[in-house]
């Protein structure tokens, strides 16, 4: 067997800087296009609506008080669990549980829906995550496959949306944004030029693919099955457009609730939170979309203000608080308020009816963090509740702190729930064991 030897590119065949860049500049336009919708769609025949909502918190809580110290459904809350008291059967949370391989630190984020592997290592590449596999899936049901929120999230950077070919989906950081995208109807005048403006982006794919069909010839193997792939990309975003242009004719629906008012100050951090919550359930309440991610950027977030405590250091500071009393308090608070604001989405959606359910029966959410324990940086034993979906809440499911079971088993579980049919997810080895 002969040697692996790197493709060297001959004077003949090497591609010249100005048609590289353009080349480049093609690659770069297709993340782009995809952040706006899914990376493929397929058809579905479920009978009624079942949404993921994805919350994640990349500085997670105090473990101690988080975690309850018995299993099974006749658990004592835990300290933090009692702000949720009032929907003790409405959750599960879980113990023992961790994404295998996945380290990294606080680069450790972006794998939290995708469980890649060493999301801190050199030639890291991400992959699909859970909200965008749902989105594929049944994300041509409704005007927006799903939704991309963050709070304070560091632009560009930090997302929990992944497409199928690794690329980062953007946050939308402000919740009037969301708002006018999910609810404001344009002029028609407005809507015969974004239908254009559609028309046109399919025409320029369709350029874009006969420019780089015709270096086909002039590339290794491997830089064809990648324009391969690319010419697949190119495909289905012609076919996303084409749905988007429907969409476009269709009036919005109204929401039951006003656009909201975005503070001007990233310090007002749980404000901005309860309004991306307000958000997620108003697109849920209208059937807008049936995916949606939350990231909390705690790490990019300043000195917070939290009602009732006062706060006197950044986030991310607190976090390593080495066991400083002063410090632990403080953190108390913050992760208190958090546990506050789930109770208050998960009293909201319970108290929305759709047909014979209320909207938190078909809503799965699922809160938690990519730390176990941020202030040793620590990812494994991640702080995971469960909430709505049909489950059968009401339990804490301890698995071994030592050796875990694989977060990804939730995943399938999750998705079987939805309706959807998958075996595997990412390093899932089935589904979710005792989860029913």
């Amino acid at each position: 067997m002969k040697p692996h030897t790197p493709y060297l590119a001959s004077r003949a065949n090497r591609l010249g800087r100005r048609q590289f860049l353009r080349g480049f500049g093609v690659s770069l336009a297709l993340p782009m296009l995809e952040a706006m919708t899914p990376a493929f769609a397929a058809k579905s025949d479920i009978a009624k609506p079942r949404r993921l909502f994805a919350i994640c918190n990349n500085l997670g809580v105090l473990p101690g008080e988080f975690f309850p110290t018995e299993s099974g459904r006749d658990y004592k809350l835990s300290p933090y669990l009692n702000e949720l008291a009032a929907y003790r059967d409405d959750f599960t949370v879980f113990s023992g549980v961790s994404h295998p391989s996945v380290d990294g630190s606080h680069a450790s984020d972006v794998s939290f829906l995708t469980a890649a592997a060493h999301p801190g290592g050199g030639g890291f590449r991400n992959s699909i995550s859970l909200d965008q596999f749902v989105a594929a899936k049944v994300g041509h049901l409704t005007r927006f496959p799903s939704l991309t929120l963050g709070v304070n999230a560091k632009a560009g950077s930090r997302s929990l949306s992944w497409t199928d070919s690794g690329v980062l989906i953007p946050c939308t950081n402000k919740a009037s944004d969301v708002y006018r995208q999910l609810f404001l109807q344009g002029s028609p005048t407005e809507v015969a030029r974004q239908v254009k403006k559609l028309e046109l982006g399919q025409s320029i794919m369709d350029t874009l693919a006969d420019q780089s069909r015709s270096l086909q010839g002039r590339l290794s193997a491997s830089d064809r099955d990648r324009l391969d792939q690319y010419f697949t990309s190119v495909r289905e975003v012609e076919k996303r457009m084409a749905a988007s242009r429907d969409w476009e004719q269709n009036p919005k629906p109204k929401p039951s609730a006003p656009i909201p008012e975005d503070p001007e100050n990233s310090s007002a951090y749980m404000e901005k939170t309860r309004l991306m919550y307000q958000m997620a359930r108003l697109a849920f309440e209208t059937d807008s979309t049936r995916s949606v991610t939350l990231l909390l950027d705690s790490t990019n977030s300043p000195t917070i203000e939290v009602k009732g405590a006062e706060i006197s250091d950044g986030y991310h500071n607190l976090s390593h608080h080495g066991k400083i009393e002063s410090k632990l308090k403080q953190l108390q608070a913050i992760d208190r308020e958090h546990m506050r604001l789930i109770g208050n989405l998960l009293g909201d959606l319970k108290s929305v009816r759709e047909a014979d359910e209320t909207l938190l029966d078909r809503t799965i959410v699922l809160y938690g963090s990519n730390f176990g324990d941020a202030n040793k940086h620590t990812t494994d034993n991640m702080p995971i509740l469960l909430a709505g979906g049909g489950f059968q809440h009401g339990q804490h499911l301890a698995f071994d702190r030592d050796d875990n079971y694989p977060l990804p088993n939730l995943f399938v579980s999750m998705l079987e729930q939805m309706n959807l049919d998958v075996e595997r997810f990412a390093s899932s080895t089935g589904s979710m064991r005792d989860l029913s």
